[in-house]
């Protein structure tokens, strides 16, 4: 039994579909009893429940929740994601900024601890996953320009570097560049995995590139069957081949 009655009370809430009132019960918590408080009730808050709630931003609007969720909790909820169904991942994507670009946070921490969860590096491929082309072309030429091929100074990465890149190897981007970059979205994430998380870069990029190439597999099908099986409708976006297991009952998605 929880020792915050307010977690009963979101978990009662998000069971009945009243997202706005889990929320509300959190931040009558947090008001009564301090900031504090909430994050320690969180780590007892079923992650699950806690992505019902945070998925549901508002960027018209603070949420107490979104404001005060650990990278360590948010990671833990943010991996369920998937399990919505969403593919266009337009809510995983709004929701992780939401978060991790929140005023004073460090979104690397938030990124890292993202990896470190099983499913953690396809959440990040989700993310990414409509940018595919122009990541390559960062990580390849340090620039977003598709037709732009980067500074001469810069050395080029070729595809056979990627095993070997670590920290170790790799120096920062100029604090002029990561300003240009700064957009709260795509590229600033982009941005700090390759320079700041460059393990984490590489495995994202290796999956993202196998997502992309299963995807221009598909559509090259499609087109060789001349449109043949429109009868099941599918995305067009590469498929979500999940790594992670999916079996565990009390992770089920608050839907």
């Amino acid at each position: 039994m929880s020792n915050y009655p307010a977690l009963i009370e979101a978990q009662s809430l998000v069971l009945a579909g009243d997202i706005a009132g889990a929320e509300h019960a959190l931040a009558n918590l947090a008001e009564t009893e301090g900031d504090k408080a909430l994050v320690a009730a969180l780590d007892e808050f079923p992650a699950k429940d806690l992505l019902a709630i945070i998925r549901e931003y508002d960027a018209s609007k603070e949420s107490l929740v979104n404001l005060l969720v650990t990278p360590e909790q948010f990671a833990q909820a943010v991996v369920l994601e998937r399990r919505y169904g969403d593919q266009t991942h337009e809510q995983l994507r709004g929701m992780i900024n939401s978060v991790i670009f929140r005023d004073g946070a460090d979104p690397a921490e938030f990124l890292y601890e993202i990896a470190e969860v099983d499913g953690g590096y396809d959440a990040l491929v989700d993310y990414l996953l409509d940018r595919a082309q122009m990541v390559e072309h960062f990580y390849r030429y340090a620039t977003f320009d598709l037709y732009e091929y980067g500074d001469d100074n810069k050395t080029r990465a070729l595809e056979d570097d990627l095993l070997n890149l670590t920290r170790d190897t790799e120096s920062l981007a100029s604090p002029l560049d990561m300003a240009n970059l700064e957009d709260h979205d795509w590229m600033q994430v982009t941005y700090i995995l390759r320079y700041e998380l460059p393990e984490i870069f590489r495995e994202v990029l290796m999956k993202l590139r196998a997502r992309y190439k299963a995807y221009q597999a598909s559509l090259a099908q499609d087109e060789l069957e001349g449109g043949e099986g429109a009868e099941e409708e599918q995305d067009e976006r590469p498929k979500n081949n999940d790594d992670g297991d999916d079996k565990d009952d009390d992770e089920e998605s608050a839907l």
